[in-house]
């Protein structure tokens, strides 16, 4: 939902903990039911429960280290941070689990020398929270210089640059320095982190502190767009009005470690593996629980793991006065759609519409919702509200046109969605799924069978991997009788999506035509093995099977097989 950084290849091995994954610890002295039933939490993301089980297993034998590695990692990752820190104290003092535990503690409780002294004396957990840790607490004791050197040193690692810059921009932005906060946000090796939200508030609010709001403006408009949720957009009209923004991302130390551990949590986000990710996120949550940004950092990756309800409990705390209370409302929607419960999440969209009816975002999130239930016409109308909110067409609407062009062919009004795919492709001219929706529909409908098989050509061009384009191209060219043609890429299509009913019975069709009757007969059985997704296409397979393509065709009416082009 809220774009990600993509750090430089090779950042993920250097922020690594080197916690071990959920397979580390050995039950051979311990209680192995709690291993066991810890290690199965575990595998399915249930947080809460390794916790518990890992904690069992580890007072049975609490001289074995590993153990007690996973149970005071487990805690992290249920988000009981206090729990893990009076545990950590009996891990070995260079473990880096107990490191960052150590940071963490620390920085709750404003000891910054504590920090320091413990780096010093060899505690490590990785270059980007060590580095990081030991700026922020430098900067917590008032060395201010020596924090700045810090992180210019940091900064001589390339792959640490962008976060070192970010960090000396957010601490000169704490002492008023808001020219040299800036000068930083803005060094080239930031580009990653600048499509952030928190980066943009950032910067935006010390633009403002410099009485450039209107750069600030621009920073909101480039991160949130023209039209956004209704607390950014509350945010942008206060900095049109002139009023300066307050710098409030971070406001002291603590908050400078809180956010080295959220810092990390993003960029390793898609490089390492989701439980470690969470456990950054969480312990920015144990030094900012009322960071906004932190919190849906953690439903986010709660979401990513399949904790649907615990990451729609973490959306649902955002306090409704916050900017990114709307935001939010859209991740809960999706996180309780992905829990099952697809009439509460549309329910929730339907509310949030209506909050801000001329925002598009929960139009077009409820369309989406409504399509995939199969809502049609209810969909069409959510998808209606969501254009008209959009304002004049631009390139990336194209995928709300073709969207609702589904639906208005699902609920048989070809006309609009002829109308609708046109669009998107006038608006993203060689986008290959429009081309393959709109063609493919065209040969259902026996019509422009030419012009169809063209843009299906177009789209196989730029997908040449997709089983239903080059199914697509198959069937455009059977319908159009060049039958022999069509068997390499009805092949081809199965090849690449082997257990899809529709394309086996296609290439039932095609061999059928072709005169290999057995094969055909074949694919058929294949398809009915795939279960169709309607009765209705299971009865047409079974009559094929009983009494051959060319029955069945003369019983509905359209005649004989495609006449060979190929005399084939």
């Amino acid at each position: 939902m809220f774009p990600i950084i993509r750090a430089a290849a090779g950042v993920a091995l250097a922020l690594s903990l080197g916690f071990g994954s959920w397979n580390g610890a050995s039950a051979a002295d311990g209680e192995a039911g709690a291993y066991l039933a810890a290690q199965l939490a575990g595998v399915s993301s249930d947080y809460l429960a390794a916790a518990e089980w890992y904690q069992r297993a580890s007072d049975a034998d609490p001289g074995n280290q590993l153990l007690l590695q996973q149970a005071v990692f487990s805690q992290i990752l249920a988000g009981h941070v206090d729990k893990a820190i009076g545990r950590a104290a009996a891990l070995d003092g260079k473990d880096a689990v107990a490191t960052v535990l150590v940071i963490a503690d620390a920085a709750a409780k404003e000891d910054y020398q504590r920090i320091l002294d413990e780096l010093a004396a060899g505690r490590r957990s990785g270059p980007l929270i060590d580095g990081l840790s030991k700026a922020w607490a430098q900067f917590g004791i008032g060395q201010v210089n020596e924090a700045t050197a810090t992180f210019d040193d940091l900064a001589k690692q390339a792959p640490l640059r962008p976060f070192a810059m970010y960090h000396k921009g957010l601490a000169l932005a704490l002492v008023g320095d808001f020219e040299g906060a800036l000068a930083a946000m803005e060094d080239k090796a930031t580009e990653p982190l600048r499509t952030t939200r928190r980066y943009a508030l950032a910067k935006a609010q010390i633009l403002s502190q410099l009485e450039r709001n209107g750069d600030a403006v621009a920073v909101f408009e480039k991160n949130f767009g023209t039209n956004p949720a209704p607390g950014f957009l509350a945010l942008r009209k206060r900095l049109e009005a002139g009023e300066p923004l307050p710098f409030n991302v971070i406001e002291n130390a603590r908050d400078g470690v809180g956010e080295a551990f959220y810092s990390t949590a993003l960029v390793s986000i898609n490089q390492t593996s989701d439980p470690e990710t969470l456990s950054y996120a969480r312990l920015a949550a144990f030094l900012r629980p009322a960071d906004v940004d932190v919190t849906l950092l953690v439903a986010t990756i709660l979401e990513k793991s399949g904790q649907n309800d615990l990451a729609a409990d973490a959306y649902r705390s955002i306090s409704r006065e916050d900017p990114a209370w709307y935001p939010a409302e859209l991740g809960r929607a999706d996180a309780v759609s992905a829990a099952g419960r697809t009439d509460e999440a549309i329910a929730i969209l339907e509310e949030l519409a209506k909050t801000a009816p001329d925002t598009p975002d929960a139009w077009v999130r409820l369309g989406d919702m409504l399509r995939r239930a199969e809502r049609y016409g209810d969909a069409i109308a959510a998808y209606d509200k969501g254009i008209a909110a959009l304002g004049k067409p631009q390139p990336d609407h194209w995928g709300v046109y073709y969207a609702r062009g589904i639906c208005n062919e699902r609920n048989k009004d070809w006309p609009r969605a002829e109308a609708d795919f046109t669009q998107a492709l006038k608006l993203n001219p060689d986008q290959p799924d429009v081309l393959n929706y709109m063609g493919y529909s065209l040969l259902e409908r026996k019509e422009r069978l030419d012009e169809a098989l063209s843009m299906i050509e177009r789209a196989a061009k730029a997908e040449p991997d997709s089983g239903a384009i080059i199914d697509s191209l198959g069937w455009g060219l059977y319908r159009l009788g060049r039958n022999a043609e069509a068997v390499a890429h009805m092949e081809r299509a199965v090849e690449l999506m082997p257990v899809d009913p529709v394309i086996n019975d296609h290439l039932g069709d095609v061999y059928w035509s072709v005169g290999r009757k057995r094969e055909a007969e074949y694919q058929w059985k294949r398809a009915l093995s795939f279960k169709p997704d309607t009765e209705d296409e299971a009865n047409r397979i079974r009559l094929k099977l009983e009494r051959g393509l060319d029955a069945v065709l003369k019983d509905e009416g359209t005649g004989t097989l495609p006449a060979p082009a190929d005399g084939n």
